[in-house]
């Protein structure tokens, strides 16, 4: 039998066929069954990649809300206000939404009673602001102010003098102290020399005439100059050798610190010590603090704890100051007011030099404002002590600007006050991100732009939209202040905790309720989003900048402003609405925290000659919440 083989093509592979006499076909029983096998496995798995999913969105949403009721209520509470947002609040869903909802509300309950019934007062006050956001009432709160005064009695016990100080006055916000307490607390501050705490504790006790006279003779008398040096001391960071034009030389730091505790803890600023904890610096870096002159010893100090958003650093040396500062009674100075500044220009040690207060609220840092004053400080005094004629504490040195002999700044002592409790506790402080940028808009704070990723993007809180209430709390503020006033608010909340925002879309639309969870704050908080979002929305945030595209421009897009924010790099450029402008580059610097877009302008008023014009920018934008 003279036998041919052809190949057969038939939607999948090749077959092998067998032609013999009559013409008939005669296919190998082994190949046809190998055939029909792979294209049943074919036709079967086909079907199952263009079936549709066993669970829908809306299901798999309610299954992650489901988990998180128990394991983390707060992050259920948010992913159902995201759940809102992105389906609606009707639907057969609605019933088991609200039923979840209610058992993520009772969960935090219950760990909220459990943190106080374990005393863990830090835990059941954060726990109590989420609940007081979903505006469950809390009925175990009353009992903090106490438990948190036998906290600082008992530190006291140990030694701990800073942490037991800083929990009565705590105690003492939220319920005032007795006489007694108030007494006992004033004779502990006289015991360890902290004349500014002993006058804090006497007005809390009323300044009651039962007070003996020689704790009142102490706590009512004023520290001299002569005796605040003592507590300062300076701050070198060794960074080993650089490179420059082929030669080697030193690589140093200086700056100032203050002790704040008998036990060797000093306040310096974060930017001082950053090659110390900064997990991107490369290379060597070794701490000591200086209490006299360039021939006194070095005397090893670490760091204990950091708050880069406000440029603050807990350290510690093992030494037993001669001199505290007070953070406890502390002061918000005035313009005008005197003030003396306290450190070591150029290494030369204790050196005070006098001025006045300029300003208040200039925005510097990433949260809340500054004070602008106008004694002489230099390089070295980065870290030093700013307190008034009385000897309190107004603020520490944290900046001047060379070029301008007299424009110095100053972190306000109450920021200190509250960044301190973090620092204590060790490592990198962290403060609550929301996501959103803010532009104060007449009295009201526009939304500009909300950042890809983030609580506030989840939950589709949308741009141009005004922030009415914080917690319920309604915030009105003078001019300028207002955006530092919102962050004020935010600032006593931990990462995690629910915050509760009520916006409205224009001034005076309908109220929109959102619950959410903040997540820890970005070092740089548009670093990220500018790495996600696209240009042309950067330019919101970033400078001041709302753009509309044009129609009809796919590979060359071109904008209309739509928007200039006032008071903006934008602004004070020159644009205004209606420009039509394209934007050519836009580079990112994170290193330095810095931005440059170069954005061409066809001005239409000059006959639609285009101008070229760079704006710069930082990423550490002091509008963001």
């Amino acid at each position: 039998m003279d036998i041919k083989a052809i190949k057969l093509k038939i939607r999948g592979p090749a077959l092998p066929v067998f032609r013999g006499k009559g013409g008939r076909l005669f296919l190998l029983v082994l190949s046809f069954a190998s055939l029909l096998s792979s294209s049943c496995l074919s036709v079967a798995a086909q079907a199952e990649r263009l079936s549709p999913p066993r669970k829908s969105a809306e299901e798999y949403r309610l299954a992650n809300i489901r988990y998180y009721a128990k394991e983390n209520p707060a992050l259920a509470v948010h992913l159902a206000g995201m759940y809102r947002a992105r389906f609606g609040n009707g639907g057969a869903e609605a019933a088991e939404l609200e039923s979840l909802q209610a058992e993520a509300v009772e969960n935090l309950r219950e760990a909220q009673v459990q943190a106080v019934l374990e005393e863990r007062w830090d835990d059941a006050a954060s726990l109590a602001r989420s609940l007081g956001a979903l505006g469950v009432k809390v009925e175990n709160t009353g009992m903090e102010a106490d438990f948190v005064l036998a906290e600082a009695k008992k530190l006291l016990e140990g030694g701990n003098t800073l942490a037991a100080f800083l929990a009565a006055v705590r105690s003492h916000s939220m319920k005032p102290l007795g006489f007694e307490d108030a007494l006992f607390f004033l004779g502990k501050a006289v015991e360890v020399r902290q004349r500014r705490t002993a006058a804090f504790f006497l007005a809390a006790s009323g300044n009651s005439a039962e007070v003996p006279e020689e704790l009142r003779t102490y706590a009512q008398g004023r520290d001299s100059p002569q005796d605040m040096i003592k507590g300062v001391a300076t701050v070198l960071i060794d960074r080993g050798m650089r490179i420059e034009r082929g030669r080697g030389v030193p690589d140093r730091v200086l700056g100032s610190a203050f002790f704040i505790d008998a036990a060797g803890l000093l306040i310096t600023n974060y930017h001082v010590i950053a090659s110390e904890v900064d997990p991107k610096y490369e290379g060597f870096s070794r701490m000591t603090i200086r209490l006299g002159d360039s021939f006194s010893s070095r005397i090893p100090a670490r760091v204990i704890g950091w708050d880069k958003a406000l440029d603050l650093a807990l350290i510690k040396a093992e030494i037993s100051p001669e001199y505290v500062f007070s953070v406890v009674d502390r002061v918000i100075p005035q313009v005008g007011d005197s003030v003396l500044a306290i450190g070591s220009p150029g290494g030369l040690e204790k050196t005070v030099t006098m001025g006045i207060v300029s300003a208040l609220s200039r925005r510097f840092l990433q949260i809340g404002d500054v004070i602008q004053i106008d004694a002489m400080v230099n390089h070295g005094n980065s870290g030093g002590p700013v307190v008034d004629t009385s000897g309190r504490l107004v603020g520490i040195v944290f900046a001047g600007i060379d070029q301008f002999p007299g424009l110095n700044f100053a972190v306000p002592a109450e920021r200190l006050a509250a960044a301190l409790p973090a620092m204590i506790r060790g490592g990198k402080a962290e403060r609550p991100w929301l996501g959103l940028t803010v532009a104060e808009t007449g009295s009201a704070a526009e939304i500009i732009y909300t950042a890809p990723l983030t609580p506030a993007s989840d939950q589709q809180i949308l741009e141009g939209s005004f922030i009415r209430s914080i917690n319920g709390e309604q915030v009105n503020a003078p001019q300028g202040l207002l955006i530092p006033a919102l962050q004020d608010i935010l600032f006593q909340a931990r990462p995690g905790e629910l915050i509760a925002l009520e916006t409205s879309r224009g001034k005076n639309g309908p109220l929109e309720q959102h619950v959410l969870m903040t997540v820890p704050r970005p070092e740089l908080p548009l670093a990220e989003a500018a790495r996600l979002d696209s240009r042309e929305r950067m330019a919101a945030p970033l400078f001041g900048l709302v753009l509309a595209p044009t129609v009809g421009r796919v590979f060359s897009p071109s904008y209309l402003v739509k928007k200039v924010i006032r008071g903006s790099i934008a602004d004070e450029a020159g644009l205004s609405e209606e420009d039509p402008v394209s934007i050519r580059g836009f580079r990112v610097e994170e290193k330095d925290g810095y931005v440059l877009m170069e954005i061409n302008v066809k001005k239409r008023r000059a006959g639609y000659m285009e101008t070229t014009m760079q704006l710069p920018a930082l990423l550490d934008s002091p509008n963001t919440l």
